[in-house]
C-alpha cells in the first residue's frame, strides 16, 4: 500500500476539507480519467483497490497514472481505552479529495474499456465520481 517513506511529523491535526481542487481538475497524461465529485479522506486501501480493479479489467493493457498520493496519517486509540493519555497510533494513511481532482488516468485503451474500469474503480471508491474523457 502507498504510504510516505519520511514526514516531518508523525501526527497531524484532522483538518477540514472544503472548497474545490485548485489544481489537478484537467487531464494531464492519459485519454480518460476518473474525476471526484465530493469531499472526502481516501485512504491508502481504498487507492489499491480502485487501481487493481483498473487493471485487472484492462487486463495490463495500455498505460495508467494515480494522481493521488495518501500522505496524511490518520491516528486512532485502540478500542476500550479511556480518554486521556495522548493522542492514539497511526492507524493508516489517506489523501484529502477535493470535488473536480482527477484521481486515475488511462491511455492506450478504447473508450468502453475505460469507461467500465473507472466505473469498477468508482465502487471501491467512498466518493461519488465522474469518468472523463480528453476533448480532442
Amino acid at each position: 500500500m502507498l504510504s510516505p517513506k519520511k514526514t516531518k511529523y508523525r501526527k497531524q491535526f484532522k483538518g477540514r476539507i472544503h472548497g474545490s481542487s485548485k489544481g489537478n481538475y484537467k487531464l494531464n497524461y492519459g485519454s480518460f480519467g476518473l474525476k471526484a465529485m465530493e469531499p472526502e479522506r481516501v485512504t491508502s486501501r481504498q487507492i489499491e483497490a480502485a487501481r487493481k480493479a483498473i487493471t485487472r479489467y484492462l487486463k495490463r493493457a495500455g498505460r495508467m497514472w494515480i494522481r493521488i498520493f495518501p500522505d496524511v496519517p490518520v491516528s486512532k486509540k485502540p478500542a476500550e481505552v479511556r480518554m486521556g493519555k495522548g493522542k492514539g497510533s497511526i492507524e493508516y494513511w489517506a489523501c484529502r479529495v477535493k470535488p473536480g481532482r482527477i484521481m486515475f488516468e488511462v491511455d492506450g485503451v478504447n473508450v468502453n474499456d475505460a469507461r467500465k474500469a473507472m466505473l469498477l474503480a468508482a465502487a471501491k471508491l467512498p466518493i461519488k465520481c465522474k469518468f472523463v474523457e480528453r476533448n480532442i
